[in-house]
This record gives C-alpha cells, structure tokens and sequence, in this order.
C-alpha cells in the first residue's frame, strides 16, 4: 500500500509585490487574482484527494488566522492549523510542521507547498507528487524542479544529477538568480527552475536539518511539543519558537544535504512574484491587454488593469501596469518589479498605512470600511456574518448610531438588549458598554456613525470577546 502525502500549507508571508492589491493584512495568498478562489484556496483543493493525499497541515500566523479558517470553510475542507508567534523564515517553518506530522504518523511524507503559487496543470503536479514519493519514501528530501520557458533572472535554478528512480535526479547544484546571459546558459544546459516547494519524510528532514543546526530544531521541536490549543489552532510556544535561527529552508538545508533530489516537472507553474507575472496567466484581448474589473482599452498594447470598483481607461500607452484599489493607484512599467519593491519601501515611510492595510478590513466575525471621514466624525459600512458578534465593549472617546440596511442585529446597550431591523437605527452614547450581533440567517450590514473628539480604533475597550482579544 501506498503511503499517503501529508499536506503542508506555507501562508504566513505578507508579501508586497503586487501592492496595492496586497497588503501586510491581507496578502497576495488570500487574494482571488485569478478567479473566485484564493491561490491559498488553489493550492488546498489541488492536494485534496483523499486517496492520496492526508488532512493537510497549515502553517500561518496569528494575524491571518482567521482569515485561513474562512477560506478553508469556503472550499469545505478542514485542517490543522499551527501559528507562528513570529516570523522566522520557511526553515523554521517546515521544522515546525514536520515536527507536527511526525507527531500525527512517525512515518509521515510531507509535502511542504507555498500558498501563493500558481499550477495550471494540476494533472501534471500530480503525477510529479507521486514521481516523487518513491524517492521521499527512501531518504531524498525531494524538491519540484519546474522545466524552464524562458531564461528567466527571477528564479534560482537547479542543475540536475543522476538519476535516483524513474524521472527523479539527484541534486547536482543549487544556484542564484542569475543575470540574464547566465540565464540563457542556465536553459541550455538543461537547467531547472527551483520552485520551493518540497516533499519529504517529516524523520529525515529534521536528522538533516538537526546536523546542520541542532539547536533550531531542538527550539521548533520544544515549540511544538509546549504547543497551546486556542479556538481549534496549535499556539506554538513562543519563547522556543524565538529561540530559532530565522533561515530559508534553501540555506538550512537543501544547499548543504546529500539527500536533494529533483522531480522535472512542466505543470504550468509561477510563484506570482509580480504584476507582469499576473499579466503572463491572465485572459488577454488581440492587443494583449489583460482586465480584471472593468477596464477600457483604446490604442493600447500589453497593458494589465487591476480595479476594486472605479472604471480604469487606457488610451495610447503600452506595457503598463494600473492597479486601482478604494485608497490607492499604481500606475507602473510592466516589467519593473524591482521599481515597484523600492517604491513600497517609500511607502512606508511617508504613507505607511497604504501598505498595511485596505479600507475594507477584515476581522472573524465579519468586516467594516471607513466611507468618510473627518475630524469629528467617521462613517463606516459594516458587515456581520450570521450568528457571528463583535466584542462586548465601550469607548471613552465616541459615540456611534448604528442604522440597519440590511438584516436583524441585536444589540446589547448596557443592561438593555434589543433587536433593531432594516430601516431603523439605535444610539450608543459614549462610555456605555455595549455589543452588536447577527442573529439571523443572512449578512448584517449597517452604517455607523462616529462623533467625537478621538475615532482611532485604539478607543475600543473590549470586556468580553469571543475570539479571545480582550
């Protein structure tokens, strides 16, 4: 019988390459860029058959854990859920899930996958799965070798060896990102592109990594082992989990094992590391422009829009990149992917709020986006999801009136509860203590309406909070 592959999901980055649509809050790994799926959504439901594949483990951070736990009930599947007190890099992070499954199957394969790429042939990632867990199966940490299409510079490349078994090759060197002429004779010499995406025994992962650096798998292994249970995620501890060397997996161990093996594969992969790179796997028109949202063309060719809402139009202009979000236009050459990183940089330090955050913020129980503003007063639109409730809370600051557009909320106001219904409204004066909650079977949403002399959403003093951040 066939060993099956334990899922391991990476999607605890907060990339900023395709700014503004990703954010530090929301990144690229949640976003639906192709389609009405997450490429986190993609890459689950591509490693969900049963009779290969066992409960997947995701591995994320606190900020998004909600989010995960959304999107996984989106597409029905259900799954382990580890959170990294902090960011130490995939190193750490695949010691951590490795350790996780071993705990679940001493013998456990896992398939460590990045959540934010992209398969076009699911077919054929497939096959190259179970190309290589014969070889996972006898010691080689294997990794998915992607057969180059051009000479691309934004890739390291592998060079394959001999063969190990079947189609899978031994890993004869690992190399950088290389300028362009190093490139062309990276694709002729039958070089790979190196993918990060990893399948191997949970066992023999972490003897090698433990080699390499004991102590950082002495720190993920004691992490896992004090791990917390809060609301259904694995809390790593966070004192051991610090103590580990923040590092790639690439530079803990794939660069430095014998075990590296290599399965080619052509299944139409792309890490979707920049704007061009959506362009490249978006539907385009004859002149090669790409939309999503609406976007109107005229006299242009190569152009990529991206829109939330307002209309974007194009006219004479080619190769350019518009991404138009509710707070923030990018307008870029399509191929500068290095300009767009320094620009976000700039970003940061003169409008950093544009790169953390969207108007539209998300939390468990539903969402909330600020539709004007000023220096007394604030208008939000908020969302509530059946049977869901915000905290019990207060301010010292504000008071806010709440009118029902849609649905029934219940509403606690100090010791008086009541349900307010579509077209009327209710007042909450400041300092009293109070909550808001959807009792029905479809979405509540209202206006809100804030007065006062301080509206930051740090003037809210939560007493009682059923995700548990009070």
């Amino acid at each position: 019988m066939t060993r099956k592959i334990i899922p391991l999901i990476m999607c605890g980055g907060a990339g900023t390459r395709l700014w503004p649509a990703s954010r530090e809050v929301r990144p690229k790994q949640f976003l639906p860029l192709f389609g009405a799926r997450s490429t986190f959504q993609d890459t689950l439901a591509r490693v969900s058959d049963p009779a290969l594949f066992e409960r997947p483990i995701v591995i994320t951070n606190a900020a998004y854990r909600f989010m995960v736990l959304e999107q996984l009930a989106e597409i029905g599947i259900e799954a382990d859920v580890l959170l990294e007190p902090a960011r130490r890099d995939s190193g750490p992070a695949i010691a951590a899930g490795a350790v996780f499954a071993r705990s679940r199957d001493e013998e456990a394969v896992v398939l460590a996958l990045a959540a934010d790429h992209v398969v076009r042939d699911t077919a054929s990632f497939i096959a190259a799965c179970r190309e290589g867990l014969a070889a996972a199966e006898q010691g080689r940490i294997v990794t998915f070798g992607i057969k180059p299409e051009r000479a691309a510079t934004e890739y390291g490349y592998i060079n394959p060896g001999e063969t190990v078994a079947g189609a899978v090759r031994a890993v004869a060197k690992f190399v950088e990102k290389p300028d362009q002429a190093k490139a062309a004779e990276y694709l002729k010499a039958g070089y790979l592109w190196n993918s990060g995406n990893f399948m191997f025994r949970a066992a023999v992962l972490l003897d090698e990594y433990g080699k390499l650096d004991p102590d950082s798998v002495q720190a993920v292994t004691d992490a896992v082992a004090r791990a917390g249970r809060d609301l259904g995620f694995v809390t790593l501890e966070p004192q051991a989990f610090g103590a580990a060397k923040a590092i790639s997996i690439d530079y803990a161990v794939m660069e430095k094992t014998a075990r590296a093996a290599v399965v080619p594969v052509s299944c139409g992969w792309s890490d979707v590391g920049s704007w061009h790179a959506v362009w490249e796997l978006s539907d385009k028109d004859a002149q090669g422009n790409a939309a999503r949202g609406a976007g109107v063309f005229e006299d242009s060719r190569n152009c990529n829009v991206v829109t939330d809402k307002a209309l974007v139009a194009l006219e004479g202009v080619d190769d350019l990149v518009v991404v138009a979000t509710q707070d923030a236009v990018l307008v870029s050459r399509q191929k500068d992917a290095n300009g767009l990183k320094r620009l976000v940089a700039k970003l940061k330090t003169v409008a950093p709020q544009v790169t953390e955050d969207h108007l539209k913020v998300h939390r468990p129980w539903g969402s909330y986006q600020s539709v004007d503003n000023g220096e007394r007063h604030q208008v939000k639109r908020i969302i509530v999801k059946p049977g869901q409730r915000l905290s019990l809370q207060k301010h010292y600051h504000r008071s806010e009136h709440w009118i029902v557009v849609r649905g029934a909320a219940r509403v606690t106001v100090n010791e008086d509860v009541k349900t307010v219904h579509e077209n009327q409204s209710i007042y909450i004066p400041i300092g009293a203590v109070h909550r808001l909650e959807n009792p029905g079977k479809i979405l509540l949403e209202l206006i809100e309406v804030q007065t006062g002399s301080y509206l930051g959403e740090d003037d809210i003093i939560r007493i009682e909070d059923d995700y548990r951040r009070s």
